[in-house]
């Protein structure tokens, strides 16, 4: 469907991973080994918290139906800031059009949110998760993605209060929606959210076969497993990112994230917890 990766640490260059690694996420764009699409070539999106933000902060939106390939503004824009905190998303268009209010990732108030899945046969249950969302809400959503709704389906039910109790329940609802119109399997995806000092990275499907998801490991662990890794020196010691698929080659550079898991990535590492399970 989509890759995409998300930063949180000491100011970076984004295009340190967004274009320089060996797996970059604009290589990625081109070529997907782990993706159910080899080329996301359908525009992509780019959101940073400013370098010296706060908690609360609003974030920055760059989106292009280009392809991240090809597109020079990209350059230009992750080469020349930095920022502590990042997500960048690359599109494969499953049915929505290409448009830049389908870009991902989606921005209310200091709030990000993208999504690599789908809501499936999204059609039969448009209608009943629109109406769910709060009405305060609704004039927000400018494009047509699933992924949209989705995200303010969990802002009218928590996630600003508790992102992970906010996105359980709009996960729990569009699964009894969709199985009241007879689909069997209705989510899939990965999914990041991030407040501007915290991010929550999430691995959760209907059938329990979601879409790959991967952190880094330990920046200090990284150092002593590759002593003479140079590239390591770029990042400070409470990086972190979490990708769609690993940036090396490196064996035990990215850990997976375990399907049903929710992780929340803060000044203090990461925190791994069960979501949905249940389910």
């Amino acid at each position: 469907m989509c890759r995409w990766l998300a930063y949180t640490g000491e100011p970076l260059r984004p295009s340190t991973v967004v274009l320089d690694a060996q797996h970059s996420l604009v290589a990625q764009s081109l070529n997907s080994p782990l993706g159910n699409e080899t080329v996301n070539g359908d525009g992509f999106g780019f959101g940073w918290y400013p370098d010296g933000s706060v908690a609360g902060s609003v974030p920055a939106l760059f989106h292009s139906i280009e392809p991240a390939w090809n597109d020079t503004n990209l350059r230009e824009l992750t080469t020349a800031v930095e920022s502590p905190l990042f997500f960048s998303h690359v599109r494969a268009a499953a049915g929505p059009p290409i448009q830049q209010t389908n870009c991902h990732p989606y921005r209310y108030g200091n709030w990000l949110f993208m999504h690599n899945g789908f809501l499936a046969e999204f059609s039969k249950v448009k209608r009943d998760l629109v109406f769910a969302i709060d009405p305060s809400l609704y004039p927000h959503v400018q494009g047509t993605t699933d992924s949209e709704i989705l995200f303010h389906l969990a802002l009218s039910l928590g996630l600003r209060d508790d992102p992970i109790a906010g996105l359980a329940a709009a996960i729990t609802m569009v699964e009894t929606v969709g199985r009241e119109h007879g689909i069997p399997f209705p989510m899939q995806g990965t999914i990041a959210v991030a407040d501007g000092a915290t991010m929550w990275a999430f691995r959760y499907s209907s059938q329990g076969a979601s879409r790959t998801l991967f952190h880094s490991a330990d920046i200090t662990t990284l150092h002593e497993m590759y002593p003479d890794q140079a590239r390591l020196n770029l990042f400070g010691p409470t990086a972190k990112l979490v990708v769609s698929e690993p940036l090396n080659d490196l064996p035990g550079a990215f850990l997976e994230v375990p399907e049903g898991t929710v992780v929340t990535l803060d000044a203090s590492g990461y925190h791994h917890e069960p979501f949905l399970v249940a389910a």
